[in-house]
């Protein structure tokens, strides 16, 4: 089975869906609105330098899923969704989806960002699975932990893997489009990386090694981009 592998943030998405889903907490007053901000920004700036701890990033991320029953939790979730996501999803990033699906590829996201949060994204985008970080549930409530591997630079890999080993397929003939350099362990792993409105190290190396450079934030997807 030929896969066509996404990441989300930056990519599928003109913006990031777990710093907007921070931003979300702080303007709908679930979370200590100063101090939330200024660390929402710092974890932020770490992962874009390539810096981030992604245990202590998900120690405070999914520590407000702990703090409100899922019912509540799932309102503000379709809120969210309504207001800051569906906007932020592309034309270009829909076609280009539809496009793999077209030619019989299997379309999968693969995203650090909590299930929670791009469970409800994923199927916006009508993709046929989705690898993402897990909060851990017990009796039907977060408990502020992760579940397995946090699905973040090399981690992603050993999902990936995880996830296609049962399943008796590989990445011959697989495609991955990413904004991030955090992303470059998976890049390196498919026959087809393509960089997608990338960030400055992620271009660099893109440029070094020849891989396909692309944009979705228009309305069409660019020929090289397949």
């Amino acid at each position: 089975m030929e896969l066509a592998i996404f990441d989300l943030d930056n990519t599928l998405l003109a913006g990031d869906s777990d710093h907007l889903w921070g931003q979300y907490l702080v303007a709908a007053g679930l979370v200590d609105g100063d101090t939330y901000h200024r660390e929402n920004e710092r974890f932020y700036q770490e992962y874009k330098d390539g810096i981030l701890d992604i245990h202590e990033f998900l120690r405070f991320s999914l520590q407000p899923l702990r703090a409100y029953p899922r019912a509540a939790l799932d309102i503000h979730r379709e809120n969210f969704i309504s207001e800051k996501i569906l906007p932020i999803i592309t034309p270009a990033a829909r076609q280009l989806i539809t496009l793999h699906r077209e030619q019989g590829r299997f379309c999968l996201i693969i995203t650090a960002t909590n299930r929670f949060v791009t469970e409800p994204i994923a199927e916006a985008l009508a993709v046929d699975e989705l690898i993402a970080t897990e909060p851990e549930l017990k009796a039907g409530r977060f408990t502020g932990n992760i579940s397995g591997i946090p699905c973040f630079q090399a981690g992603k890999v050993s999902r990936l893997e995880q996830w296609l080993r049962p399943r008796g397929w590989n990445l011959n003939e697989s495609w991955f489009y990413s904004d991030s350099h955090n992303d470059l362990p998976l890049l390196e792993q498919v026959t087809h990386p393509v960089a997608v409105d990338p960030d400055e190290t992620l271009e660099s190396h893109a440029e070094f090694k020849g891989w396909p450079i692309i944009t979705l934030r228009g309305k069409t997807v660019p020929p090289h981009g397949l």
